[in-house]
């Protein structure tokens, strides 16, 4: 069975901006799948964190732009594509550096838009290097049993 998602608008949407999401989207049928936050960092790597680890670029652009390859890769790993994202959580240490997240993250969803959520932190946990963090869900096609 396949999955069966909408997205919900206001009465009163505003079609003259551009918005980088959707301010709903209900699921009707489908398996969800609960994506961990990813980073520029690799997922699979050392705990305790070794520091040789962590060479990550310094632009936001550049971090995600790994980031998003994370995600596709576990979004491929659950049978998924970023077609499939129905909500993300960003976490960003810079806010004014958001602009530049959203040009990458457009690129990579194309016209898809999921629910996010934006926050701004003073410190991701993985790495002191790391600007960008992302979890996400995504709706998958019902297993045929």
């Amino acid at each position: 069975m396949t999955k069966d998602i909408s997205i919900v608008h206001h009465a009163d949407r505003r079609t003259d901006v551009m918005m980088p999401y959707a301010p709903g989207i209900v699921v009707r049928r489908g398996q969800l799948v609960f994506l961990s936050g990813v980073t520029a960092a690799a997922v699979y790597h050392s705990h305790p964190h070794r520091e040789e680890e962590f060479d990550l670029p310094s632009t936001m652009r550049e971090q995600a732009v790994l980031v998003m390859e994370n995600l596709k890769k576990t979004l491929e790993a659950a049978g998924c594509t970023f077609a499939d994202l129905v909500s993300a959580t960003r976490f960003l240490t810079d806010v004014a550096e958001q602009d530049d997240l959203n040009r990458v993250w457009a690129q990579y969803l194309g016209g898809h838009l999921p629910t996010t959520t934006t926050v701004e932190v003073s410190r991701l946990a993985t790495h002191p290097r790391c600007k960008l963090e992302i979890s996400a869900i995504a709706v998958a096609d019902e297993a045929r049993r």
